[in-house]
């Protein structure tokens, strides 16, 4: 029983290593951009904001490619294979970018490390989903966002302490360097990963499917083969081999209503959670600070105090996720972003460029109230839109989401330094009334999937569910005798699992 527990227990730590790799890689170079020494050494000024965004553009743009090729790749070789490619991929990127010597190198060498995370970050939901139970997955899949905030905060802080160093370069090569460090640590412990049991069921391999989910969902309370486990691997097995029936290609997604209903619905909730403006305020923070006043060290300072009141808002939203739901706090996080975006417009139109420290204080206050709510969709649009698609096409609808995601990452970074400069707090208004219109179509369109195996969540589609597990989660029930339980008219029936493959 411990010896599994800690299995389980390395399983998430290797992941967690993978969010922390995006962490890392996003992070380092907002953090980089706030010493003086990186402007100097590129002999850039701090005002020409369109350098800034074309690096973070292509930094995006390696993301969302590497995000569609993930598509294939996990399908092809696996979701543990694909993990460690995409590693090895982010540690290229990010050796090069810290040893860039000039723009063009830097840019270069962003787009080649945002190739590899853009790789690495839609497999990190994808294998917690595929890995999860339906009662924690709400936890075990908004690890993703902890995992990458975690390296948001890491990076910031390891910022304040090298804007001291007497080493001018060191001073911001090092959090890119840094970076490096995360997909190491996958490389050298992802062979001791097990494969995804949902993906093994896929590709035909029963046996090692079952090894693999009596292995992590052991129960001590389960008496012989009558287990939670072995309901689980049966309905994975029996939901797998009904939706290989269908082609799984990328067209056949669009060209099936539900599915196309599916991909949409991911591709929303993902470029949604960008058109909050969380990117081109988090990137720009150190500048967006500077403007307030704050000089020296207190930009990066207050960069880190940022990231971590964010990472420990999402210990929060991810430790009652599966009770309060996803939906839910859908709309707690995008009217009450509206709300702290609407507050920061007019503070700023009343006190940027002032010598008031109360007014600037006030603006500096909501913009953390605003990180704070932005938890409420953050680590839910991950989980939700990695567990609505069925196996057979799920890295394919992550990919669809996360490249959604990259692009509006591209459509609001890209020009928020210059948007900043020319229209000021005007900017915030239009945050707030893309946060309002993602409101209205969370409450009419996307559904609570909290508690529901994976496998039966394309019945809120539309698609036939072939068998669901009983209220116990050790038997299951046939979809015809399932919709006679729902009018009472038989009792839950169990089948002997044993028997059914």
């Amino acid at each position: 029983m411990a010896q599994i527990r800690l299995f389980n227990l390395f399983i998430h730590c290797v992941i967690f290593s993978g969010g922390l790799t995006y962490g890392f890689g996003f992070a380092g170079f907002t953090t980089s951009i706030g010493q003086p020494s990186f402007y100097k050494y590129f002999k850039l000024d701090r005002h020409l904001h369109s350098i800034l965004g074309a690096v973070n553009a292509l930094f995006y743009a390696g993301c969302a490619f590497g995000s569609i090729v993930q598509a294939y790749l996990a399908d092809w070789v696996g979701r543990k294979r694909a993990l460690m490619i995409a590693a090895i991929a982010a540690c290229i990127g990010a050796a090069l970018g810290a040893g860039s010597v000039n723009v063009p190198m830097l840019v270069t060498c962003r787009l080649i490390h945002g190739f590899g995370l853009g790789m690495d970050i839609p497999l990190i939901p994808l294998f917690l989903t595929e890995l999860a139970s339906a009662r924690h997955r709400g936890f075990l899949s908004g690890l993703t966002t902890l995992s990458f905030a975690t390296g948001y905060v890491i990076c910031g802080w390891i910022a304040v302490g090298t804007y001291f160093a007497t080493n001018e370069t060191f001073q911001w090569r090092f959090p890119l360097a840094i970076a490096c460090l995360p997909p190491l640590i996958m490389v050298a412990t992802i062979p001791f990963l097990p494969e995804s049991p949902r993906y093994l069921a896929w590709v035909g391999k029963h046996d090692e499917a079952w090894k693999v989910i009596s292995k992590i969902h052991y129960d001590p309370e389960d008496v012989g083969d009558a287990s939670a486990a072995r309901a689980e691997y049966t309905q994975i097995v029996r939901q797998v081999e009904y939706d290989k029936e269908s082609s799984t290609s990328m067209l056949q997604i669009f060209k099936r209503p539900t599915w196309r209903r599916r991909a949409f619905l991911a591709m929303f909730i993902l470029f949604a959670s960008q058109s909050t403006g969380v990117f081109g305020i988090a990137n720009y923070l150190p500048i967006i600070v500077g403007s307030m006043g704050e000089t020296g060290v207190m930009p990066l300072v207050l960069y880190g105090v940022y990231t971590t009141t964010g990472t420990l808002m999402v210990l929060v939203v991810i430790s009652v996720l599966d009770r309060v739901g996803r939906r839910t706090m859908f709309l707690i996080g995008f009217p009450g972003m509206a709300l702290c975006l609407l507050a920061e417009a007019v503070l700023q139109w009343k006190y940027l460029g002032t010598t008031s420290s109360g007014g600037n204080a006030a603006c500096i206050l909501f913009i953390f109230v605003y990180i704070v709510f932005y938890q409420g969709v953050d680590a839910p649009s991950f989980v939700w839109a990695a567990e609505i698609f069925p196996t057979t096409i799920r890295a394919k609808g992550i990919a669809l989401a996360f490249f959604s995601y990259f692009l509006g990452a591209i459509t609001y970074t890209t020009p928020a330094p210059t948007a900043l400069r020319n229209i000021g707090y005007r900017l915030y208004f239009i945050y707030m009334a893309l946060c309002i219109i993602s409101t209205v179509i969370v409450y009419f369109f996307v559904m609570e999937t909290k508690g529901k195996p994976v496998e039966e969540l394309g019945a809120l589609f539309g698609d036939k569910v072939v068998v669901h597990l009983t209220s116990d989660g050790h038997g299951i029930v046939e979809e015809k005798l399932m919709a006679e339980v729902k009018e009472d008219k038989v009792e839950e029936v169990k089948i002997d699992v044993t028997t059914v493959i």
